[in-house]
């Protein structure tokens, strides 16, 4: 009967944390956009009704990130979102791995296209004005000059001034996630950018709630310790906003 004096004395079970809390606030977090105009218009329009819906209290918005690549609209997508910035609102956006590789190459970096291809930085450049089957068959070093020459500087210097990461009380919004173990202030931004499965298979405690795109999944990735909200729109049609405020949480989506 010893495990059962052991057991006993360990008295009545811990009781289970306390959910995360956003505090006296309403945010929300968007998903990866990819080129999807029309999707992001559609959510943003989402987001009003719902915070209307919630009374007065001013929103803030978090795009995670990955704005450009795969769909046919990265241009206009940049364009919204700097105007969404520049609106006096509190709206912020992540840089995102397709974001890092597409600013390598405006700036100049011939390495970096062969990565923006595999990308689908066709895609980018087409909504700029340059075919895709001319895009095939230039050059790294021609795609460089191209866009050097078609691509606005704004944009680039837009996307390239993007922070990594975003802290809210027990939350933290990044675009890929975090190095499991590494405190939030060390934490690399190429793994905030980049990682995926050291993060993903981590079922540990993180120090906040992860909020992240990057990974695609069918529907809203809800974890213990991390929230996926990359339901791949680009294909889908589905892009997906997370809505917090105090300790609740709730989802939009839009449907393509």
């Amino acid at each position: 009967m010893k495990w059962l004096r052991t057991w006993l004395a360990r008295g009545t079970p811990t009781e289970a944390l306390p959910p995360p809390s956003i505090g006296d606030r309403r945010v929300y977090a968007i998903g990866d956009v990819h080129g999807r105009a029309s999707l992001l218009d559609a959510l943003l329009i989402l987001i009003a009704q719902d915070d209307a819906q919630r009374g007065a209290m001013p929103p803030h918005i978090i795009l995670l990130g990955d704005l450009v690549d795969r769909g046919p609209s990265s241009r206009q997508v940049i364009d919204r979102v700097m105007a969404m910035v520049a609106s006096g609102g509190d709206v912020r956006c992540l840089k995102g791995n397709h974001e890092e590789i597409f600013v390598l190459a405006a700036r100049g970096e011939v390495r970096a296209v062969p990565v923006f291809r595999r990308m689908e930085g066709a895609a980018t450049l087409a909504s700029y004005g340059l075919d895709p089957l001319l895009f095939g068959v230039m050059t790294d070093e021609e795609v460089v000059a191209w866009m050097l020459n078609n691509v606005p500087r704004e944009h680039v210097d837009f996307l390239d001034a993007l922070p990594d990461q975003v802290e809210m009380d027990d939350y933290l919004f990044v675009h890929a996630g975090i190095r499991p173990g590494v405190a939030i202030d060390a934490q690399n931004g190429a793994d905030l950018r980049w990682i995926r499965r050291e993060f993903l298979d981590h079922e540990g405690a993180h120090p906040k709630m992860v909020v992240h795109g990057h990974s695609i999944t069918d529907d809203v990735d809800l974890h213990p310790n991390r929230i996926g909200i990359d339901t791949g729109a680009y294909y889908s049609g589905r892009l997906t906003a997370i809505g917090l405020q105090g300790t609740e949480r709730w989802f939009l989506q839009t449907n393509d």
